[in-house]
């Protein structure tokens, strides 16, 4: 798909579901390519461009703490994402929109709480001392 396409169908998205940032669907494009290209497979030979919910998630953590680092969970928030459903939401907003295509196996509820967000996403940039110093084995709150 042409960007100015893409551009065009997000915009169109916006105006009607307006839950989500423009930004997160670019996030979530940039995001899909980079988890179909970061694949390992010399496991598997047979791999295809599908990616299952949970592939994606994974994907999607990764490629934004190299993007974002300590700043991913400021910048989710600011494009409205809350939780893992918010970005099944994002990928079947796509999906409806021919933009991206799924298989009758996929679904929303695969993206369902898959993880939390501030273990993914905070925990990795706290000094290891800090718990050791609190004596605490897991966050506060």
């Amino acid at each position: 798909m042409l960007k100015d396409d893409f551009s065009e169908k997000v915009k169109q998205i916006t105006s009607e579901d307006n839950r989500y940032d423009m930004g997160a669907y670019y996030f979530i494009r940039q995001a899909l390519d980079y988890t179909v290209r970061t694949r390992d497979s010399s496991e598997n030979p047979m791999i295809t461009n599908h990616v299952s919910g949970q592939e994606l998630l994974d994907g999607i953590r990764r490629f934004a703490l190299d993007q974002f680092g300590p700043m991913t969970l400021t910048v989710f928030l600011f494009w409205g994402i809350r939780r893992c459903a918010d970005f099944g939401e994002i990928v079947f907003n796509l999906v409806e929109e021919g933009i991206l295509g799924k298989n009758e196996q996929d679904k929303k509820a695969d993206f369902s709480e898959v993880y939390d967000f501030e273990e993914a996403f905070l925990k990795p940039f706290r000094p290891k001392k800090f718990y050791k110093i609190l004596n605490l084995k897991k966050p506060l709150g």
